[in-house]
């Protein structure tokens, strides 16, 4: 049997001792924390962050390539291929859609600065183009790296240009082999054909939690 729970009140020391552990018990459990508004702010309005940054350096390429730039990094996608490897990237990756938006605003002809009023980037699964894709590679040959593929989302980075992320259930240390080959097999199966308001720039290739493993310009 259990002992009899004392009734006799805790002394005034040992109890203020007991709430001091509770109350940093309780405070080291992150999950349990809420976040202050402040925090809540800044991860809510990262695409402003991400649009500043893109804006600087479309600035700097616009200063190093004059007209040219224009053409480079808005036309032929130069922005949207920046994006990827562009510094900071934590900051780039809070919004990469404002980032590229900055970034073809401040090299335009007026480099007049339109900031966006909420997220640009619009994450959209596409399990049809996925099943398309298995279905190519298994008539030509090459059904197993297909068959790495997991996921196949299109991550539009504004009203035109978009990237393709396959999401794979490869490691990123034990199988690069199979990583290239997916990607060369995806790559000769896609066509390019995008409509005539859009344009795919960019395959990537990630891990299971998110790590971009190899790209590809499309």
């Amino acid at each position: 049997m259990h002992a009899p729970v004392q009734t006799r009140p805790l002394r005034p020391s040992f109890a203020a001792a007991l709430l001091c552990l509770v109350t940093v018990s309780c405070g080291s459990g992150g999950s349990t924390t809420p976040k202050s508004p402040a925090s809540r702010t800044t991860a809510e309005r990262g695409y402003e962050a991400a649009y500043d940054a893109g804006w600087r350096e479309g600035k700097q390429l616009f200063n190093d390539g004059g007209k040219g730039a224009a053409i480079r990094e808005v036309v032929w996608g130069g922005c949207v291929r920046r994006s990827l490897k562009a510094e900071p990237q934590d900051v780039v990756e809070r919004d990469r859609g404002a980032w590229v938006l900055g970034c073809k605003q401040a090299v335009g002809r007026k480099a007049d600065r339109h900031p966006p009023t909420g997220r640009v980037t619009r994450r959209e699964p596409d399990p049809d183009l996925l099943a398309r894709f298995r279905s190519w590679a298994a008539a030509h040959g090459t059904k197993q790296p297909a068959w790495h593929a997991s996921q196949v989302v299109l991550v539009h980075l504004g009203q035109q240009d978009y990237d393709v992320e396959v999401a794979t259930n490869c490691s990123g240390t034990s199988a690069k082999a199979e990583v290239k080959e997916l990607a060369d097999t995806f790559v000769t199966w896609w066509d390019g054909d995008d409509g005539d308001n859009a344009r795919a720039w960019n395959l990537i290739v990630s891990a299971r939690d998110g790590e971009h493993l190899i790209t590809r310009s499309l």
